[in-house]
């Protein structure tokens, strides 16, 4: 663990569970989620998926180009219809990376399609994430 960070793993941070279907999108190659819970099923796509019936529990979208996600928004918005989460991952400034995507532009896509975000962390030392999920009135 990076000196500086809280002792949280990053999986309990974004909420997955044992017996979760995490969904990670656009993950780098080499990334991955250390210490996850028992029985989680993990699945990776280069690209937003169609919505299956068995839909993921969380969704991990990486995303370090704001015309990527404003072109992946509405396919991640349905795949997470009607009660499962999606995290959308952008390259942390104070590691260092460049990327036009933040916290802000994520919410001014994702606000108008009916999504809110309840939730915002730290998941490593280059990556940082906002989680989004339905209104409960639209749910």
């Amino acid at each position: 663990m990076a000196a500086g960070y809280a002792a949280t793993p990053a999986a309990r941070k974004l909420g997955i569970k044992p017996g979760s279907v995490l969904l990670l999108v656009g993950a780098p190659a080499r990334w991955s989620l250390p210490y996850l819970p028992a029985d989680v099923a993990l699945t990776r796509s280069a690209t937003v998926p169609a919505r299956s019936d068995a839909g993921p529990d969380v969704v991990l979208a990486f995303c370090a180009e704001a015309a990527r996600l404003a072109a992946d928004i509405t396919g991640l918005a349905e795949l997470i219809f009607p009660d499962a989460a999606v995290w959308i991952a952008w390259p942390r400034k104070a590691a260092g990376h460049v990327s036009d995507v933040t916290e802000n532009l994520i919410r001014e896509v994702a606000l108008p399609l009916g999504l809110v975000d309840n939730k915002v962390a730290a998941i490593d030392t280059d990556w940082s994430g906002l989680r989004l999920c339905w209104r409960r009135e639209l749910r």
